[in-house]
């Protein structure tokens, strides 16, 4: 399937990555909301990208050095929030977490071995995840991080500690 025949386009994303520490380039694909007026809503889960989450709308232009679209600012955020998990412990399965928090409501994506990206949809309740994910930190697994968290989501922390 061609994506950018059904209403989709490639976007290029760039910024500076404290986890990689460099300039990083992450292109992803942005659903077309309004082309006339670069309107796109994210149709991926960021590896890296610190500043959106998965259908997030957002703005992009056509920049000539980069032969295509750049990401320039969200607009509007969905209120979904996205969870980087790198593996510590050699040998260790990662699709044990993914599978629990995809029994949990959330997609994930994994780049290699060692690292994958969890997206924790509005509706979950991140309490849940937080925990499971805090259980596997504790035991010297994994370590996370989480670079989009929502309003939402830090409501839901807010919740259980009060």
């Amino acid at each position: 399937m061609n994506l950018e025949e059904n209403n989709y386009k490639k976007i290029t994303f760039k910024y500076y990555s404290n986890i990689l520490e460099e300039e990083t380039v992450e292109t992803m694909w942005g659903e077309i909301i309004d082309e006339s007026k670069g309107i796109y809503k994210l149709d991926n889960i960021p590896f890296y990208e610190p500043l959106i989450a998965s259908d997030d709308i957002f703005y992009a232009e056509f920049d000539d050095n980069e032969e295509g679209l750049v990401f320039r600012e969200v607009i509007e955020s969905s209120g979904n929030s996205v969870v980087q998990v790198v593996i510590l412990k050699e040998d260790f399965d990662k699709e044990i977490i993914r599978k629990e928090v995809f029994d949990l409501g959330c997609e994930s994506e994994g780049m290699n071995d060692n690292f994958f990206v969890i997206e924790i949809p509005i509706n979950v309740n991140y309490n849940l995840i937080k925990k499971l994910l805090d259980e596997f930190e504790n035991d010297k697994f994994i370590e996370y991080a989480e670079p989009i968290l929502s309003i939402k989501h830090q409501d839901d922390i807010i919740e259980i500690n009060l």
